[in-house]
């Protein structure tokens, strides 16, 4: 069963329709999401174990359970605790750079090869783990994953999606880290209860499974004609693969429109030299400030950190993972309907509304922990739960924004040239920024305290502003004549003019 549509732009009609093909691919390839969410959902949960941490954290265990004066945001401090959460985004951010060659000469699903294998391995080594050592380890192997998963993964749905619907079906992937996020949470709620105190391992093991989904995907479907015409220059190849995909024989229209950026992109043999050309700034800003603002939102603040973030405030260790697992229902229920409203309402509509949600819930929750928790004190049940409320419509904005479309936008601006460029930049400044704050955000919570929050909101406050002086509109343009809305833009045609190159745009 097919769903037909055609697609205009102006240099003609692209036909299609969402096939099966299309679907599974779509699908398949999204289970590197479901990586990413599970080793981020994962890592918060095992930490406020307390078997875990009295093995590889005996520090931080004592601090907890002491009846000390230490304040309520500097118990869980500790840059060793930090390390093994965040070692597995310096690891993505180096790997990032090795994937975007990796993925320019031998195609997607050779990157998307990669990740799966090394996930693989990282799994292994953290379901394992007899030191702290094998676990940093383990989370170095995770990072490699990801950081060729998330280079290739966005590229490959972008390229196998119509452009009418490409919006949907890239939140896919982020409907993957979501639901890995969920997934995470309820096997930490499980496994915290087993007996004997090596729930953890299944924990840190099941990571492998949904890589062996990725890494039998990667060599079962097919490549993406983009690739396939970029690396092989295999036109009959690329045509029958298109053809596929879109479910008709008559794909001529598109297949030429991508021979004609192939060979604008095999002029060019240094797309990061390429890229930081006059013509291509709005894709160079949007391609570090994306991720950058993502990261500052402070969703991975919560991801990481919810069930010590819940124990901080009173909540016993159960009661704190089960909070994890309704924050992410919440949070994945609102990817869902990202998915059905991005390419019908646009995504500034999406990033205005998710913009306004986390606003005004940061300043709250600061407002409450500044008032009521204090650094010895504790919160009522009532004012807790009411914390876990607040929360979840943190998350709900996050769903409907900056969560599917931080991935999406990137993914779907660049020109064939620098577009393996463009979207390693993009995941080497996610990580940087995933890192830094991830290896920060205990040492800040000890230090700022409620304040921390007022922080964040303040950046929400900045990246919402940036979206909507400076980005424009995307929806349901063809991804290889995407420049025409930079060329429209207020401010970008001043940039990069307001004539069309004919040798740099494919008309």
């Amino acid at each position: 069963m097919a769903v037909a549509s055609a697609i205009t732009g102006e240099g003609g009609q692209y036909n299609g329709r969402i096939t099966l093909l299309v679907v599974l691919s779509c699908v398949m390839a999204a289970s590197g999401g479901l990586i990413f969410g599970y080793d981020l959902g994962i890592s918060g949960g095992v930490t406020s174990m307390d078997p875990f941490l009295k093995k590889f954290f005996p520090n931080v265990y004592r601090r907890m359970k002491a009846n000390t004066k230490i304040s309520n945001y500097c118990k869980f401090d500790s840059q060793l605790l930090t390390l093994f959460t965040s070692s597995l985004y310096i690891a993505g951010f180096i790997a990032s750079f090795f994937a975007s060659p990796v993925t320019r000469a031998f195609g997607r699903k050779a990157s998307m090869l990669v990740a799966g294998v090394a996930v693989l391995a990282g799994s292994a080594l953290g379901g394992a783990a007899s030191n702290v050592y094998m676990l940093v380890f383990g989370r170095v192997f995770l990072g490699i994953g990801l950081g060729f998963a998330n280079q290739s993964i966005p590229l490959y749905i972008s390229e196998m999606a119509l452009p009418k619907q490409r919006g949907a079906m890239n939140i896919i992937f982020e409907c993957g880290i979501g639901f890995g996020v969920l997934i995470a949470n309820i096997i930490n709620y499980g496994t915290e209860k087993i007996e004997g105190g090596w729930g953890w391992r299944i924990s840190l093991s099941l990571a492998a499974v949904p890589a062996s989904i990725l890494t039998l995907g990667a060599l079962i479907l097919p490549d993406t004609p983009n690739s396939l015409i970029q690396t092989t220059n295999d036109h009959e190849k690329a045509k029958r693969v298109l053809q596929r995909i879109r479910g008709t024989i008559n794909v001529q229209a598109e297949l030429d429109d991508l021979i004609q950026a192939s060979s604008i992109s095999k002029t060019i043999n240094n797309p990061f030299k390429k890229i930081i050309q006059r013509k291509y700034r709005p894709q160079l800003v949007m391609a570090a400030a994306i991720p950058f603002f993502a990261q500052m939102t402070g969703i991975n603040v919560i991801t990481f950190y919810a069930p010590i973030l819940f124990r901080t405030i009173g909540l016993h260790e159960s009661s704190s993972l089960l909070s994890a697992v309704v924050i992410r229902l919440v949070s994945t229920s609102c990817i869902f309907i990202s998915m059905f409203a991005v390419d019908k309402h646009g995504r500034r509509v999406l990033f205005m509304i998710g913009g306004t949600l986390m606003l005004a819930t940061q300043i709250t929750i600061g407002g409450l922990m500044t008032a009521l928790l204090g650094d010895h004190g504790g919160l009522s049940k009532a004012s807790g739960y009411l914390v876990l409320v607040l929360v979840c419509i943190y998350v709900s904005g996050f769903g409907l924004s900056w969560g599917p479309l931080g991935w999406l936008v990137p993914s779907e601006i660049y020109p064939l040239e620098i577009r393996s460029a463009g979207q390693s930049i993009t995941v080497a400044v996610s990580f940087f920024f995933c890192f830094l704050v991830g290896q920060t955000f205990l040492a800040m919570l000890c230090h700022m305290k409620s304040g921390i929050f007022f922080f964040f909101g303040g950046w929400v406050a900045v990246m919402t502003t940036f979206v909507y002086l400076l980005l424009p509109e995307t929806k349901n343009v063809p991804i290889e004549k995407m420049e025409k809305v930079w060329r429209e833009h207020w401010l970008w045609k001043r940039i990069v003019g307001d004539q069309v190159d004919e040798k740099a745009f494919i008309s």
